[in-house]
């Protein structure tokens, strides 16, 4: 087997190629026992064993609908393309150039390959372009292939431009440059097009096949299609096999979508044959992307707008954009197990008018592990839904940044003019540390911060009782690597409160879903009333909780959870009392 390998660049910046060599090495060792488990599963063909659902998900979203056999390609089970295929792989190519790297008086130091990511912003690697000086006096060659009588097209010849930006990060092993927008000789960078990328994660899956467009050891532009199979993904980087001729750095990996998923940037060398590569490494986009947006609190306008220009933010994570979550896959049903399956309440026939419609037919909002029902009539959720795996929990700051969700109208959302200069808290429904776990904890600590996610509530309540319940049911996830899936909503009644043209409901209740042990489902419910906490001063008053029957919740609600009224251990016990009055962990019924 061929390797592409890592020596593009080795003339002039040896060490850097050595270190990224080594670094990717230390993980690949690392990941050696996993990596068996994963070749057992890729030979047995069953991809619900190495991929998440949600990534699945996630991955069947980017692919046209119209395509009936992508997923059979995907997942090796069907080889045939539609002509097209070809035709947007030569579109996708002709963003990709070869870099000429010089020093100050015009020599040639090597080569590297790079790609637009904008019509004026190209992305490479680092050890490509390590620093301003050197991409000063460099250029960036379009149109440097080869025609059908192979003969050498003219070249194309830009300069950068790292003064109007220039970013880069040796870890991530990647440089983020302007280039100019017309050349010498009159040509438009944005003749070649470029290439958008996409942020999200789970654009590729273990075992899919992948394509590398490059300039091999500084030669004419080739292609490596789809002999590049995903080995390994890691949090910043990929890992696949090849048996393609040595390729370039800096070249994008793609789907079979033309999707950019990865930065090419190493070889994996063997370690017991420094002339032998065993595997190779690529960059994730969505890592790239993170660490890009990032530095863009410390840029000027100007530079800003650049830096949200590389990615497809129009059409992905734009707040002002009806597909800011196009590719979240909210909560999962199935998520306790297949045999386990909790579907969402049903509402009573009163009620289904009242619930908001997204502009593309959808009752349902969907983030990262969890989703949500909005009420027109009350501006706040009827009920928000979360998965919470306590094996995957990721520790991650408070975001405490809220943003409406544009798939609604903001007329259905509550929102500054509510909480601001008050006691009422932006009460997360779904709790923020919840959601949090797992690949794309970033994206859900952020999705908890919607205006859709809150409730309004009283600083005592949102910050001390409720509160405790909340930590409870997370930190036993936690603690016991347990999986629980947990409703939560306000009670909406006719005689709340108004205050600030918005009705405050004066109580909130809890569904607590999981499997115990002994392999039985439990579902518990809750209820907490700030009825002493509100009224038109925001006096501070007695508030209690209470563990009631699911049967209660859904009397409150108009929700009909279905069967979970039947493992709710409160429904066989005979009281007349409200509910079982909780202190703390130990008086709940389990």
């Amino acid at each position: 087997m061929s390797i592409i390998r890592f020596n593009d660049f080795q003339r002039f910046n040896q060490d850097l190629v050595s270190i990224q060599q080594q670094q990717a090495l230390k993980r690949y060792i690392e990941r050696s026992n996993e990596r068996e488990r994963t070749v057992d599963n890729l030979n047995s063909k069953n991809p619900s064993e190495i991929d998440t659902p949600e990534r699945i998900a996630i991955r069947k979203k980017i692919i046209n609908p119209l395509d009936g056999l992508a997923i059979e390609r995907i997942f090796g089970e069907n080889d045939l393309f539609p002509i097209s295929y070809f035709e947007a792989g030569l579109k996708a190519a002709k963003s990709v150039c070869r870099i000429e790297v010089r020093d100050r008086i015009g020599r040639i130091l090597g080569h590297g390959t790079g790609f637009l990511v904008s019509s004026n912003l190209l992305l490479t690697n680092n050890h490509v372009l390590e620093n301003e000086d050197s991409a000063l006096f460099s250029v960036a060659q379009f149109n440097y292939e080869m025609d059908l009588d192979q003969k050498e097209r003219p070249i194309k010849s830009f300069r950068f431009k790292p003064n109007i930006l220039f970013i880069t990060d040796q870890k991530l092993d990647f440089t983020l440059v302007a280039i100019e927008e017309i050349s010498a000789d009159g040509s438009k960078s944005s003749d070649f097009g470029f290439l958008p990328l996409l942020p999200q994660k789970g654009k590729i899956l273990l075992g899919e096949y992948v394509s590398i467009i490059q300039h091999p050891s500084g030669a004419p532009k080739a292609v490596a299609l789809r002999e590049n199979k995903i080995t390994d993904i890691f949090d910043d980087y990929i890992h696949y096999s090849t048996d393609t001729q040595p390729g370039s750095s800096g070249s994008p990996v793609f789907n079979d979508q033309w999707t950019v998923v990865g930065l090419h940037h190493a070889g994996v060398p063997d370690p017991n044959d420094n002339t032998n590569y065993i595997t190779n490494e690529g960059i994730r986009i969505s890592s790239i992307l993170k660490f890009a947006m990032g530095q863009s609190a410390n840029l000027s306008d100007e530079k800003k707008a650049l830096i949200d220009g590389i990615v497809n933010i129009r059409e992905v994570i734009d707040t002002k954009t009806e597909e800011l979550h196009e590719f979240s896959t909210g909560y999962d049903t199935k998520f306790l197990g297949d045999n386990y399956e909790v579907p969402h309440p049903k509402f009573r026939s009163d009620l289904k008018q009242d619930i908001v419609t997204q502009r593309n037919g959808d009752t349902v909002l969907d983030y990262t592990h969890f989703s949500i029902v909005m009420s027109k009539s009350r501006r706040l959720a009827y009920y928000t839904v979360v998965n919470i795996d306590g094996k995957k929990l990721v520790n991650i700051g408070r975001e405490n940044k809220w943003n409406f969700d544009p798939r609604i109208g903001e007329e259905y959302q509550c929102g500054p003019e509510l909480y601001d200069n008050n006691d009422i808290d932006k009460g997360h429904l779904v709790r923020r540390r919840d959601p949090v776990w797992g690949d794309t904890a970033n994206e859900a600590n952020k999705d908890t911060f919607h205006y859709t996610n809150s409730s309004p509530q009283h600083k005592d309540l949102n910050q001390k009782t409720w509160l405790d319940l909340e930590d409870y049911i997370l930190e036993n996830a936690d603690k016991f690597s347990l999986k629980v899936t947990v409703f939560t909503g306000p009670v909406f009644r006719g005689d709340d409160i108004i205050y600030r043209n918005v009705q405050i409901p004066t109580e909130f209740w809890k569904v607590a879903v999981m499997v115990k042990e002994n392999g039985e489902l439990s579902s518990t419910a809750y209820l907490q009333t700030q009825k002493n906490l509100i009224d038109l001063e925001f006096a501070f008053g007695e508030f209690k909780t209470y563990q009631v029957k699911v049967s209660t919740i859904e009397n409150l609600t108009g929700l009909d959870f279905g069967n979970l009224r039947n493992h709710d251990p409160m429904e066989r016990i005979e009281t007349t009392a409200v509910g079982h009055v909780i202190n703390n962990s130990k008086d709940i019924i389990f």
